[in-house]
């Protein structure tokens, strides 16, 4: 597979979602949402996906559907790449905001922020990894999960690369320039 077939420039939306309730989310880094990232064809398998995440330092990778109850990791940021169908996604918590995802999006998840699957099409799969290839955790938001999840949340750092284009990218853009333009 053809790296450069597979990567185009994505349109990029970005939320800063803030503490909601049990879920502490990430009022510092924001939510990045890549519309149209990767150009996936039909004789495309996940690996493609999973390739130009581990290139680029992204790697423990898995492949299936977004839990359809609220969760976060507490001790790593998360991309998902979305393989094929949609969803409809909830990032945030109950009253966080609603996102359609789409076969081609990327979604670059701070640590902290919780997301569930609202509604999906049965073809919806995704590849999701970390970076530095770190073990998540799974927390549901429930009370006594903190002050620990913030403490762990304040100790992520921050990637050293883009999940999809490398040195270069929306990540220096946002989470180390400050410079989004959709927040």
């Amino acid at each position: 597979m053809d790296k450069d077939k597979l990567i185009q420039e994505a349109y990029l939306v970005a939320h800063k979602i803030e503490e909601n309730g049990n879920f502490p989310n990430n009022p510092k880094l924001p939510l990045m949402i890549y519309k149209g990232a990767f150009l996936i064809h039909p004789d495309d398998t996940e690996d493609a996906i999973k390739k130009v995440f581990a290139t680029n330092g992204y790697t423990n990778a898995w492949v299936n559907g977004i839990f359809n109850y609220d969760h976060y990791h507490s001790n790593t940021h998360e991309v998902m790449g979305v393989f094929s169908g949609k969803a409809e996604v909830q990032f945030g918590g109950e009253h966080g905001v609603c996102v359609e995802l789409d076969k081609g999006d990327v979604v670059l998840i701070p640590a902290g922020v919780a997301h569930r699957n609202l509604n999906s099409s049965e073809d919806f799969k995704v590849v999701g990894a970390y970076p530095n290839g770190l073990d998540y955790n799974i927390k549901y938001g429930k009370p006594e999960e903190r002050p620990e999840a913030d403490e762990d949340i304040a100790r992520v750092k921050n990637p050293d690369s883009d999940p999809v284009y490398g040195s270069k990218g929306h990540l220096f853009e946002c989470w180390y320039n400050n410079n989004c333009e959709n927040v």
